[in-house]
């Protein structure tokens, strides 16, 4: 496995011209992104669970309407809605109408407020939990939500500011090409060997995983 000294060389040399450091992604410290509301985490969420699949300029076309169809996301209030008043939601032709995604909706909401009450906020939890073990957050996102699997939570956490990295199939050739892992990763054992990875660059750099996830995925092709 190269060092991180390696790969962000490697960058530079072959982006040379570019400002690498202009090309990273945003991470929010963990105390502004504990401050973001419940709503927001909620509209987000829903956000990436709506975009999978499709442009999405097409969905943020739509989000106005998305949050009006569920009074701004208030988890509070979308977490006691009916299956009839669910239902509804298909009759309108502003939003997307795809059942399991609108389902997901109350699904996720009644997530936020069980461990927000717990918390103090959805995001205080997220903003804490430790990104030496973001794929546990991945875990959890999936098991305890819906349509958060796959790469969904991941994206999630990238859109809201939480420092994680994306095994975006750039990434994956390059942790091939790295050594950690012969395969795509799916399999918990895989995912540690990830994690370890990125734990050893970001302990080497002082870099967030975000920012070495970035730098990885333009190792590859060169």
């Amino acid at each position: 496995m190269k060092s991180f000294k390696w790969i962000y060389e490697h960058v530079s040399a072959h982006k040379a011209g570019e400002d690498v450091e202009s090309l990273m992604p945003v991470v929010q410290s963990p105390e502004i992104l504990a401050e973001l509301p419940d709503d927001r985490v909620l509209s987000e969420m829903s956000r990436r669970i709506f975009r999978a699949g499709l442009k999405h300029s097409l969905v943020d076309a739509k989000w106005p309407a998305f949050e009006e169809a569920f009074w701004g996301f208030a988890p509070q209030k979308i977490a006691l809605m009916s299956d009839e008043q669910l239902e509804n939601m298909m009759q309108n032709d502003k939003i997307i109408r795809h059942w399991g995604k609108i389902k997901a909706v109350r699904t996720n909401a009644t997530m936020i407020v069980n461990y927000s009450e717990q918390h103090g906020s959805f995001a205080h939890m997220v903003a804490h939990w430790p990104t030496e073990d973001i794929v546990s957050l991945w875990a959890f996102l999936k098991k305890e939500g819906q349509q958060l699997g796959g790469r969904s939570a991941a994206y999630f956490l990238r859109q809201i500011g939480k420092d994680t990295f994306l095994l975006t199939d750039d990434v994956v050739a390059a942790l091939k090409a790295q050594g950690v892992i012969d395969k795509a990763p799916t399999a918990k054992r895989d995912l540690a060997l990830v994690q370890n990875a990125f734990n050893t660059w970001q302990q080497e750099s002082g870099r967030p995983l975000a920012h070495i996830s970035r730098l990885l995925s333009y190792t590859v092709g060169w």
